[in-house]
């Protein structure tokens, strides 16, 4: 397993919200793990609430004898859930505060994602780009209705609320998606500084492309921030070895 992994404020905030884990080594009990989370909240709650919910899922992952990996996951998520409410609960100035996740692990030919919110899972395979998760956000469930073209979502004033976050609410609802890992296929998961600053076809374009990870990378953070750079971005890339799939 190979990855790369990078932040970028972006050109428009102060303060990165936006927090990322890779280990392509065993973690705990799963082979590799892999996280994106993109807080939200005023002040530096969001940047506490992603950063502290990608080090409690992967401390969780670390320390658990459980081996099923959805269930592991869930569990992790759960925690860190309950725990952005404690804290909130805590410190008044954090009120209000949560973040998104995603999260992966392959084992074998298949991955197993979690996601709340709108940070993103893609497959490239050879078939092209496709979306894995779906976005917990006011306008997705607009497209999903009808009421909004994908076109027009990307640019609406509403794309940023979201429906479901890790500290919204008691109990976190998480998305769950188990799929297989074609040969020479690779994993793309981002925050929306990513998704909503660049285009589909050109995100997979620059994953297409004969190139070191790093390089695809580095390009999806530069074209991000030549396209406003609005919101914080993070990109994750991730490629098996051949003999791993």
């Amino acid at each position: 397993m190979k990855s790369s992994s990078a932040t970028n404020v972006g050109r428009k905030r102060k303060i990165n919200q936006d927090s990322i884990f890779a280990s392509d080594k065993p973690v705990g009990n799963l082979p590799n793990l892999y996280i994106v989370a993109d807080g939200m909240g005023g002040h530096n709650a969001g940047d506490f609430a992603s950063r502290y919910t990608v080090n409690t899922v992967k401390e969780y992952i670390a320390g658990s004898t459980e081996r099923n990996p959805i269930k592991l996951i869930n569990e992790a998520i759960q925690l860190a859930n309950k725990g952005i409410i404690r804290e909130a609960n805590e410190h008044p100035e954090m009120f209000g505060m949560g973040t998104t996740i995603v999260v992966t692990t392959i084992i074998g030919e298949y991955a197993y994602t979690a996601n709340v919110g709108d940070s993103r899972l893609y497959l490239f395979d050879g078939s092209g780009l496709r979306q894995i998760t779906k976005d917990h956000s006011l306008v997705e469930e607009m497209v999903r209705l009808g009421e909004l073209t994908e076109e027009d979502a990307r640019i609406h004033p509403d794309r940023h609320i979201i429906t479901r976050a890790v500290g919204a609410t008691d109990e976190v609802n998480v998305d769950f998606f188990d799929y297989e890992m074609p040969p020479d296929s690779m994993i793309l998961m981002c925050s929306d500084g990513l998704s909503n600053m660049v285009e589909d076809d050109e995100i997979r374009r620059i994953i297409a492309k004969p190139a070191p990870l790093f390089d695809k990378t580095q390009e999806l953070i530069f074209e991000a921030n030549e396209h406003g750079g609005k919101d914080n971005i993070a990109v994750i890339i991730v490629q098996p070895d051949a003999d791993e799939v």
